[in-house]
């Protein structure tokens, strides 16, 4: 089986590191393509998987459309010599459009409703995969799992939390520190809507920094006075860094679900949190769960934070808690690694059977 995976986020390549790995170790061929990205790409670097960047990052949510024609025609180009049976991505957009050109199969994880983009995505995509309680239907072609995203990597079939690798960072495990997440706001899903003020992250910075210390990943530039704080490992050990951390806070979506998911007190502080029905995962996480507090108000949100960091039972709480999720989750890299052999074979087949008809 020959399969194309596309990167376009950093939490991307943590997702399908392992499958990648498994594909591989069952003898297929794995072909990734990414676009440019401050943390993806060294992500794919770090972890030694070959990779062909097919596109620069886009400047403004005004470029996006022009970088994403470039990428789906360069990614076309490269499937047709490749001659995949299956692709697959999380999110999807170019890879349902070019899959069906080139005779594969798409495959496409997503777990973030109301995106604007899966209008042009999941009516094209020959299979759609979401968790379990995701609350939109894409009708035959939508399967679901139990299990989140973040469990392709998270899941403890996949990941051990390694304190020696901190400790030969200059970080202490057994120390009180928290971490912080920033991110840009210009993806497609991203209009109209945003996270942290400037001084929000200064008010969050100083109260944190009264309690322990504070180590900020960003992908939206830092002024002069928080860069001092920015993170002291390496991509690859964030979540070795979340796993030990007293406390999680930022506008990071995907962040904030992998800190709940590591047993880590956690706050999320976007304007997503302010629609009246809030996307499935979080609300997963916070009720049924309570491994996650979000709001979108900033006030609120530090409040939130000053409260977890006062209360010194707070992980020994949020621990028991994760443990409980894991009774009821699966291993999401097993799933995505059995869905697409499956795909792939079924592809294949086809191709077999045009063959056939054609003879």
């Amino acid at each position: 089986m020959k399969a194309i995976v596309t990167i376009q986020h950093p939490a991307h390549v943590h997702f399908y590191r392992h499958v990648i790995d498994e594909l591989e170790a069952r003898g297929h061929e794995v072909f990734v393509f990414a676009r440019e990205n401050d943390l993806a790409v060294p992500l794919l670097n770090a972890y030694g998987i070959p990779h062909e960047v097919l596109t620069g990052p886009q400047d403004s949510l005004s470029e996006l459309a022009k970088v994403q024609l470039a990428y789906e025609l360069r990614l076309l180009r490269r499937a047709r010599k490749i001659d995949p049976d299956v692709m697959t991505a999380i999110g999807g957009v170019a890879v349902s459009h070019v899959a069906p050109l080139v005779g594969a199969r798409s495959v496409v994880f997503v777990d973030n409703e109301g995106t604007t983009s899966h209008r042009i995505t999941t009516p094209f995509a020959h299979v759609v995969a979401t968790p379990r309680n995701y609350d939109e239907d894409y009708g035959a072609n939508h399967v679901r799992y139990d299990g989140f995203h973040e469990l392709a990597y998270l899941h403890p079939d996949s990941f051990e939390p390694n304190p020696d690798a901190l400790v030969a960072h200059g970080v202490d495990p057994d120390a009180t520190y928290f971490v912080l997440r920033f991110r840009r706001w210009d993806a497609l899903h991203d209009v109209g809507e945003g996270g942290l003020s400037l001084e929000g992250k200064r008010r969050l910075v100083s109260m944190l920094s009264e309690y322990g210390d504070v180590y900020i990943t960003s992908t939206d530039p830092l002024p002069s006075d928080l860069e001092t704080y920015q993170l002291p490992v390496a991509p690859t050990l964030i979540h070795d860094l979340l796993y030990f951390a007293d406390c999680y806070a930022g506008d990071s979506a995907t962040m904030a679900t992998e800190s709940a998911l590591l047993g880590t007190p956690t706050v999320r502080i976007q304007s997503f949190a302010a629609r009246e029905t809030d996307m499935t995962n979080f609300v997963e996480l916070e009720e049924t769960y309570d491994l996650l507090r979000s709001t979108p108000d900033e006030e609120k949100g530090l409040d939130l934070v000053r409260e977890i960091v006062q209360d010194p039972e707070t992980r020994t709480r949020w621990r028991a808690r994760r443990e409980r999720l894991f009774e009821d989750k699966i291993d999401v890299a097993a799933y995505v690694t059995e869905l697409l052999c499956e795909q792939g074979g079924a592809a294949v087949e086809t191709v077999e059977q045009r063959a056939v008809s054609a003879d």
